[in-house]
């Protein structure tokens, strides 16, 4: 049997059904979402779900704008379903040797267009605005720097007494993944895409033009245009068209458990450690963990960057803790399989800055651990655009930032199949920026981590 579509998708994630409601909204009706797993069950809820536009990369920042932007208006035509808040991401560390670096860089990203910096001390008579709970309208932008302990316990008094710097991000904070996703879906569904639950197994193309797909039920959709949004299948997909996809996946997990202590207070913004660190054992634990093989590396140095914040409304006790302290580039399987020491690294490591968490150690409550698989380039900007064939496009790449990203990369995406105006960043998260010769000079420069 054969079907036709305008367009195909495939992949119902959050980037695939961002690409379906932007393109609906520019007119376009017969789009067929494909996925063999329910729409966004895979990766998209599987963060802390939060946002920022807070960036070092001018393109980036650019882009998490206009996302931020179209969330926002999102949230105030559906009576902000998705729970988006604008709390902020707190950037906390414990060093006075970092006092000067961080400023001068959060002066630069500011320069960008994230936004005012603000500096505050003991003796500043800035006035600092503390973040509305549930308010994104009429917040401060930008950052606002706090220096000294007295200043911050005075706005964080849970934060540990060694803090000496807290850079409070403010065009920031998070929401529900699941719900923005299925307002997006809905609102494209009203407008005549459709979802279909099938496997893709081949991608048809004839004189180099995209004709249509086959599905592992021996289906095929006729379609000249096809769309990869697989997230961590987008360079198995992107093989399909003998595309090789300069991407690769690597596992990120996170944890929840119930704060009945409240350690966490229920207002706290998103809540980053900055300093690298060592895990707070007793003599004995820690000589124990030493002598087997297996368990010495907790007893090493850990990198910066384990958060938390709180999760959820109401009566609700609960927090969201993540780190990346060893993460590896993996193909993706599912199941993942899950590190069940997680949970309790996750909660040690929050201890540095949160000293009443250990009241939780040996006692911690019963936590719940998932992950999922972020699909990143080299230098952690998306692929957005053209895949070298005539009707087939890519839309993903969005490790770590998906959620945030998901609008802006949508309606990028939407331009491109469209052939409306792109804008100025479009060029920056093409597949046809690896074909600069200059530009993979400008990736050696940025190393490992890429412009995060």
């Amino acid at each position: 049997m054969t079907q036709t579509a305008d367009i195909v998708i495939c992949g119902a994630g959050i980037t695939g059904v961002a690409a379906a409601h932007f393109l609906s909204k520019m007119g376009v009706r017969n789009i067929l979402l494909l996925d063999e797993r329910p729409p966004l069950s895979f990766t998209s809820d599987r963060s802390t779900e939060c946002y920022r536009n807070w960036w070092p990369d001018a393109e980036m920042l650019e882009l998490m704008n206009t996302s931020i932007d179209l969330m926002e208006r999102l949230a105030d035509e559906s009576g902000n379903v998705f729970r988006m808040n604008r709390r902020g991401y707190l950037y906390v560390t414990a060093n006075e040797n970092r006092i000067t670096d961080l400023e001068a860089s959060s002066h630069i990203i500011a320069s960008l267009g994230a936004g005012p910096m603000r500096v505050h001390s003991s003796s500043s008579s800035l006035y600092y605005q503390p973040a509305s709970r549930e308010e994104f309208h009429h917040q401060p932008t930008g950052a606002d720097l706090l220096i000294g302990n007295e200043l911050i316990h005075k706005y964080f008094p849970y934060l540990t007494e060694r803090a000496v710097a807290a850079l409070h991000v403010r065009r920031a904070g998070w929401l529900s993944a699941q719900q923005l996703g299925m307002y997006l879906l809905e609102t494209a569904r009203r407008r005549g895409a459709r979802f279909e639950s099938a496997r893709l197994t081949g991608v048809d193309a004839a004189n180099g033009r995209i004709t249509g797909v086959r599905l592992s039920s021996g289906e095929r959709i006729d379609s000249p245009i096809f769309i990869n949004a697989a997230g961590p299948y987008l360079k198995e997909v992107g093989k399909l068209l003998g595309v090789d996809l300069p991407v690769h996946t690597e596992l990120h997990l996170k944890a929840s458990l119930k704060d009945p202590l409240g350690v966490v207070e229920r207002d706290a913004p998103l809540l980053i450690w900055t300093d690298p660190q060592s895990l707070p054992w007793e003599d004995e634990e820690r000589a124990v963990l030493a002598e087997d093989d297996e368990t010495r590396w907790l007893t090493g140095s850990f990198p910066s960057g384990v958060h938390t914040r709180p999760e959820g409304t109401g009566e609700s006790q609960t927090i969201l803790m993540a780190w990346d302290y060893q993460t590896k580039a993996m193909e993706p399987v599912w199941p993942p399989t899950l590190d069940e020491q997680y949970p309790e690294v996750a909660l040690r490591g929050l201890g540095a800055m949160l000293p009443r968490m250990k009241e939780y150690f040996g006692r911690m409550p019963r936590p719940q651990l998932d992950g999922g698989y972020y699909t990143k380039t080299r230098e952690n900007r998306p692929l957005v655009g053209p895949m070298g064939v005539d009707g087939a496009y890519v839309t993903g790449a969005v490790s770590g930032y998906g959620i945030m990203s998901a609008c802006g990369v949508g309606k990028l995406l939407a331009a491109h199949v469209t052939g409306a105006e792109l804008p100025s960043y479009a060029p920056a998260f093409a597949l046809s920026r690896y074909d600069d010769p200059e530009y993979t000079k400008q990736l050696d420069k940025w190393g490992e981590y890429g412009q995060l």
